[in-house]
């Protein structure tokens, strides 16, 4: 993939990774998220595959990659990444128009946006028939890390849903450790 390290025998492979729709939030035109995760010595690669019908969401248009807020609030791709037995974490959102942000939490729901450009997750978004792709390589230091992937989708008519690999009960949360419940080594 352009801009993206070339998988090696380094690579650990992590595999692919159906997310689930909230229960009460609709999947609305979505038929399918899946992310394949993959980890080297000091990066995750992700891709994110949003099977639907494309012209019933709401899709950003593309712009040049910077840091932007509120990312959420549209179609986005997520991943929390957390060492395992911390309360800290970090948020990655992921928008199919190049855009992103990181957030990093000392614990649940407390922290900042930060302002670092070198975290640049090099997005890259693809189209076919039905699919939307979006790709991204993220940094991360050596050791266990416990994982949640999402995404929030947005329908034509301003639905969103939200999926992720397991939801905690209650109203959508990505931010609740059950969330996180992809381990790596």
């Amino acid at each position: 993939m352009k801009g993206f390290p070339e998988p090696r025998a380094s690579w650990q492979t992590a595999g692919v990774h159906p997310l689930v729709a909230h229960p009460l939030t609709p999947a609305g035109p979505v038929r399918a998220v899946t992310v394949r995760l993959q980890r080297s010595a000091g990066h995750l690669s992700l891709t994110y595959a949003i099977e639907a019908d494309l012209a019933s969401l709401r899709v950003p248009g593309l712009r040049p990659p910077r840091i932007a807020a509120r990312l959420w609030e549209h179609t986005c791709c997520e991943i929390f990444i957390a060492r395992r037995e911390h309360a800290a974490y970090h948020e990655f959102n992921l928008s199919p128009s190049g855009e992103w942000a990181v957030h990093a939490f000392g614990r649940y729901r407390e922290g900042a946006m930060l302002a670092d450009e070198s975290l640049d997750p090099r997005i890259v978004v693809r189209r076919r028939a039905g699919i939307l792709e979006l790709d991204a390589v993220i940094k991360v230091k050596a050791g266990p890390l416990s994982i949640g992937l999402a995404a929030v989708i947005e329908a034509a008519d301003g639905a969103l849903s939200y999926w992720a690999l397991r939801h905690a009960p209650g109203a959508p949360d990505f931010h609740e450790r059950e969330a996180f419940a992809l381990e790596l080594q």
